[in-house]
């Protein structure tokens, strides 16, 4: 798959064009994958999505994710708002897409929710399970996660996706049950926020 550079990373993404006798107007459907997601993890999904709809769609994997960039460092607790305000926006911009449809589950939900609450353009948004603030039973279920990765075989079934499973299994988890993330929001002055993000719920 083609490499995109986004905030000094080389991220892996896939195009998935539309019928041809689909307008060339037709927004650009853009997939933000889950806190251990990828663009294989996506399945057919997004080509299923193409079809029923019309509208191409562009697929990627974050820094630390899939064939992207491994992750060199910990995650920050506003890597969500770095991701949506930052890489996105770079993203973006190097493939020539305006105003697309972001398409968000988790993690991949909440930094299209920053993106668009930022005053980005979109043409819409379009989310599944988002975080605006950390849910003690989201938390039950990362440590319980953790302790799959480290007595069954999750490590081996995240390796088929990811250039480096461990570097992108700790890399979300780690984060996520640090003390800080836990007042960790969507809207939240502990973390980096712009001036253009008052308008984030």
């Amino acid at each position: 798959m083609p490499f995109v550079t986004a905030a000094g990373r080389r991220l892996e993404y896939q195009r998935i064009e539309a019928d041809a006798s689909v307008s060339k107007a037709a927004p650009v459907l853009v997939f933000l994958h889950e806190g251990l997601g990828s663009i294989t993890q996506w399945r057919d999904f997004p080509a299923r999505v193409v079809a029923a709809t019309g509208c191409p769609a562009l697929v990627y994997a974050r820094y630390g994710y899939g064939q992207s960039d491994v992750l060199a460092e910990p995650r920050k607790m506003d890597f969500m708002h770095d991701e949506a305000l930052v890489a996105l926006p770079q993203v973006l911009a190097a493939l020539g897409i305006s105003r697309p449809i972001l398409v968000g589950h988790s993690d991949g939900a909440s930094i299209s929710l920053i993106h668009a609450g930022a005053g980005n353009p979109v043409a819409g948004v379009v989310v599944e399970a988002p975080h605006v603030f950390v849910e003690e039973h989201g938390m039950a279920g990362i440590v319980a996660a953790k302790d799959a990765f480290e007595s069954t075989d999750l490590p081996a079934k995240l390796g088929k996706h990811h250039r480096d499973a461990a570097k992108t299994f700790y890399g979300w988890n780690d984060v996520w049950l640090s003390n800080d993330f836990r007042r960790w929001r969507s809207r939240d002055d502990s973390c980096r926020r712009p001036a253009h993000l008052e308008s984030v719920a």
